[in-house]
């Protein structure tokens, strides 16, 4: 009944202008929480949404969510349904906007990101979170942008931050190992002098933070073996690693099942808060 009651609505709210994903803000009950928007940076795009438990007593674990569009969009209150299934478990959130392309190509949206994080672990203890309880996660290119930044500690080093200091990284659905790139807009993003620089898997060590990374079978956007490669050459190395690929799910259910309509189909928020708890 109720996702019956969700698609009458989803095609009022779609004829009404509303994205997808606003509409799982719409029907997504909300946890007490208080939500401020922060600028990390001096862009327009250089801002962050952030969660904090309206009980909270402080010193809560932190969790910076990056949004996947294929670094070329997203906007960051189009995941509030995200950010709120960690507040509801006591984390205080972080989800930044970064530069996308056109405006910016790689490594841009990285060094936002990096600054992003730089800003919420500096911050974070005048935020009710506690800055050595600091995790990442990300959806897609989010995820991407995430688990870049732990493995190529260039990154978070030049803000000033040393990638060890992370707790831990969920990656969901992400592109860690792409090349050759297959189209036109993807070489003109990733325009670097050697590809292979751009890709996560390149930058993959022993000593890298604690990674979940989860996909699904039926992703046809980002396919299963960018987190099957990773998560086998993290392995190797000995890194502390643990992947799950959920049967019959896609791209876009993996971040869907965050919200509470849709918990039921697939258990990726009980995945990624037992593999929080595990680290915090």
């Amino acid at each position: 009944m109720r996702r019956a009651a969700f698609a009458v609505a989803a095609v009022v709210l779609l004829a009404a202008g509303c994205s997808p994903l606003g509409l799982l803000n719409w029907v997504s009950p909300e946890p007490e929480h208080d939500r401020t928007e922060i600028a990390y940076g001096t862009h327009p795009r250089q801002r962050l949404d952030l969660y904090r438990p309206k009980d909270g007593a402080g010193r809560a674990p932190v969790v910076v969510f990056f949004y996947g569009g294929g670094w070329e969009g997203g906007d960051k209150a189009n995941y509030r349904f995200a950010a709120l299934a960690l507040v509801e478990q006591g984390y205080v959130v972080a989800v930044p906007d970064y530069r996308v392309y056109p405006e910016v190509p790689f490594p841009a949206f990285l060094e936002d990101s990096a600054k992003a994080v730089a800003w919420v672990r500096a911050n974070a203890g005048t935020q009710g979170g506690d800055p050595d309880r600091l995790f990442l996660a990300g959806h897609s290119a989010g995820a991407y942008n995430a688990v870049m930044l732990a493995l190529d500690a260039g990154y978070l080093g030049r803000e000033g931050v040393s990638p060890g200091s992370l707790s831990g990284v969920v990656g969901l659905a992400g592109p860690y190992d792409f090349l050759p790139l297959t189209s036109k807009t993807l070489e003109a993003i990733f325009a670097a002098p050697d590809p292979s620089r751009t890709q996560p898997i390149a930058f993959a060590r022993k000593d890298a933070p604690p990674m979940l990374l989860a996909t699904g079978d039926m992703d046809t956007t980002v396919y299963p073996r960018n987190t099957r490669n990773l998560g086998r050459r993290l392995n190797e190395l000995g890194a502390p690693v643990e992947t799950i690929e959920y049967a019959g799910v896609g791209h876009a259910g993996i971040v869907v099942a965050l919200a509470p309509l849709f918990r039921g189909n697939t258990p990726v928020l009980t995945d990624l808060v037992r593999f929080l708890k595990s680290k915090s």
